[in-house]
């Protein structure tokens, strides 16, 4: 099969390697994936350019679209042919998306609902996902505000939808030149963080009462603001990332005396049952036609240095995807 993969950390175009490696057999309980589009997120750059390699050699992404080939025992054999979205294709082992095939466990194959593109499936593992728990974990959220910092990047411009259609006002953080795109998700309004106080304007937006709720992804900025009051009293920060890694500062006595309830985590290591809970959510919507979706960059297999390049760049506005 045709595949990409690196055997050293590196910079893209130093590391990466397209050719021929052996074609994959499901084992009990894996299915096979013929792959149409992988999805390229910042942690498969970041993966690439520094973390330790799963095995001698990685071929990255965790998040892809195709249809099942085959099944291993104990699959139903009904499920071949069968469109699906993927996740966790390359956690914790060497063999992701970047391929025109990947076996993995069945449940990390989830069906796609009709008339939903491969690319948009490719979108679902980490950024749909991402999304869909940080706002399932802020629960009802009628008639509430939240913060949505980082208001145009991938995953939160899912949160935005998502929290729209559940009746939330939201607020977002972005740049001039990506606040259109965040307005464009419903966001009721967008705070210039670049130009602007972002803790002022929120409490301008709320009437000086801060946020109710806040979906985060950056704590090592947002944190900081704490003090300032963007969260209302009793409100809640779901926080799912952080530029700055190792120590971050923590504004306890503001937290304490404002009783806040700060939540962090991984969507590669949900629980069985929140998972579940995103999926199903996640995928209702896909078959209610009711999110939107932004692809910002394709390119073939061939071109993958240039792919994992856009995606450090940061300038692409929407998902960046490889078709295969």
């Amino acid at each position: 099969m045709k595949a990409a993969w690196y055997e050293r950390n590196g910079a893209a175009h130093d590391v990466l390697i397209v050719g021929d490696l052996p074609t994959p057999e499901p084992s009990r309980g894996e299915v096979l994936v013929r792959l149409n589009v992988s999805g390229v997120n910042p942690s498969d750059v970041k993966s690439r350019a520094g973390r330790p390699l799963a095995g001698p050699l990685v071929v990255p992404h965790s998040d892809g679209a195709g249809i099942i080939e085959k099944a291993g025992a104990g699959v139903p054999v009904a499920r071949i042919g069968e469109r699906v979205w993927l996740w966790n294709g390359q956690w914790q082992r060497p063999m992701g998306t970047a391929a025109e095939f990947i076996a993995l466990p069945a449940a990390q194959a989830v069906r796609l609902p009709q008339g939903v593109d491969f690319a948009v499936g490719a979108c679902l593992g980490i950024p749909g996902l991402t999304a869909m728990h940080a706002v399932n974990l802020h629960g009802p959220l009628a008639g509430k505000t939240l913060l949505v910092t980082g208001a145009a990047s991938a995953v939160a411009h899912y949160a935005t939808q998502i929290a729209v259609a559940r009746g939330a006002r939201v607020i977002g953080t972005a740049s001039a030149a990506r606040s259109r795109h965040a307005l464009a998700a419903g966001a009721d309004a967008v705070i210039d963080y670049k130009t602007e106080n972002v803790a002022e304007r929120v409490l301008d937006l709320t009437h000086g009462k801060g946020a109710d709720g806040v979906i985060d992804m950056d704590f090592s900025s947002t944190g900081a603001l704490l003090s300032a009051g963007i969260l209302a009293p009793h409100g809640k920060l779901v926080g799912y990332g952080s530029n700055q890694r190792g120590t971050n500062p923590l504004p306890f006595t503001d937290s304490l005396f404002r009783s806040l309830t700060l939540q962090f985590f991984l969507v590669y290591e949900l629980r069985a049952e929140d998972r579940a809970a995103a999926i199903a959510d996640l995928n209702a919507m896909l078959a209610s036609g009711s999110l939107r979706h932004s692809i910002g960059a394709r390119f073939p297999l061939a071109d993958i240095a240039a792919a994992h390049e856009t995606v450090e760049a940061g300038r692409i506005i929407g998902n960046t995807v490889i078709e295969l």
